[in-house]
């Protein structure tokens, strides 16, 4: 892990857990007075057929547009911070509870 900010913003600051798809990571907001921390989730596509990347960004997309409703209408799930793609990989920013 480096020490560079992921999406010019986020300072990772541990691994929370890894497996196949990808990594949850528990990182700062450098944005806000605060530094806010948050959860970082990382979705890794294995895939090189431009067809199913379309279809993984087109669901990703799906996922945060839900989990910004969930969130925000429900008090047991994180809130949607952020959702953001960075060198082929995908990223949803959740609060941490």
């Amino acid at each position: 892990m480096t020490l560079q900010l992921l999406g010019d913003r986020y300072r990772m600051i541990r691994v929370l857990g890894s497996g196949g798809f990808g990594e949850t990571f528990l990182a700062e907001d450098t944005q806000m007075p605060s530094l806010r921390r948050c959860v970082i989730k990382q979705l890794k596509p294995i895939v090189n057929n431009p067809q199913i990347y379309q279809l993984v960004q087109e669901r990703f997309g799906r996922e945060a547009a839900i989990l910004e409703e969930l969130g925000g209408a429900n008090a047991q799930i994180p809130a949607l911070y952020a959702y953001f793609q960075a060198s082929g990989q995908f990223y949803l920013v959740q609060e941490w509870v």
